[in-house]
């Protein structure tokens, strides 16, 4: 394993550790098996906009397994129309691996986003943060290519750095500043995940800095 690959394993644990913590700390920092976590977070009332989101992406997962001729009419393409920055997120392009990770993903992080930021700003993060990340790919990065979890890497850097503005504990605070730091590394090496990451933390420190009354109430759980 060469030293490129071993920064990505570090920063990809940099964003996934920290955003299991911040979900758990939605349930008041208990460790509970997935189905538990699942139940806790899809409980009433329920996150509708999350709902929606999965729903769409489980759909156009269904779409691309039956239809693959589908994706590349999606996907990035280089000098591609502007729009395939945004449906680059609908299809996922690495084979069933991406496709059963990133929903799995997406179940778990879009309603604790919404729990955190509100109806709203969860899909204007997850939108914002994947076609940022979808654009500089198009423009060099890498010109070919689709999948969402750069929008959930958006979700993931909005969470860390709300958190860290405006959290109780101090300990996640701190854990939290993991976050951004891999993003910024991630940009270093071109890796398109680095910009949904900074993208969402940008938007989530927009989030925590909005006065509370003027902001949408974010969900109870």
């Amino acid at each position: 394993m060469n030293m490129h690959t071993l920064v990505l394993y570090g920063c990809a644990a940099a964003v996934i550790v920290p955003g299991t913590q911040l979900v758990m700390d939605r349930l008041g920092g208990r460790q509970v098996g997935p189905g538990r976590l699942l139940a806790a977070l899809w409980r009433r009332p329920v996150p509708w906009a999350a709902a929606v989101l999965v729903g769409v992406m489980t759909a156009m997962a269904v779409v691309q397994t039956a239809a693959p001729g589908v994706m590349p009419h999606l996907e990035r393409a280089p000098h591609g129309p502007w729009w395939r920055v945004v449906t680059a997120l609908l299809v996922q392009t690495s084979g069933w691996a991406q496709l059963a990770f990133n929903l799995a993903a997406l179940a778990v992080v879009a309603p604790a986003a919404e729990r955190r930021l509100g109806a709203v700003w969860m899909p204007v993060v997850f939108l914002l943060s994947g076609v940022a990340a979808h654009v500089v790919s198009m423009a060099g990065w890498s010109v070919h290519g689709g999948g969402d979890s750069v929008g959930i890497c958006g979700l993931v850097g909005a969470l860390a750095t709300a958190y860290a503005l405006s959290g109780r504990q101090r300990p996640l605070r701190l854990l939290s500043v993991l976050v951004p730091a891999a993003g910024a590394v991630l940009c270093l090496m071109e890796n398109n995940h680095g910009i949904g990451v900074l993208t969402g933390v940008v938007l989530g420190a927009a989030f925590a800095l909005v006065p509370q009354g003027s902001r949408e109430q974010a969900v109870a759980v």
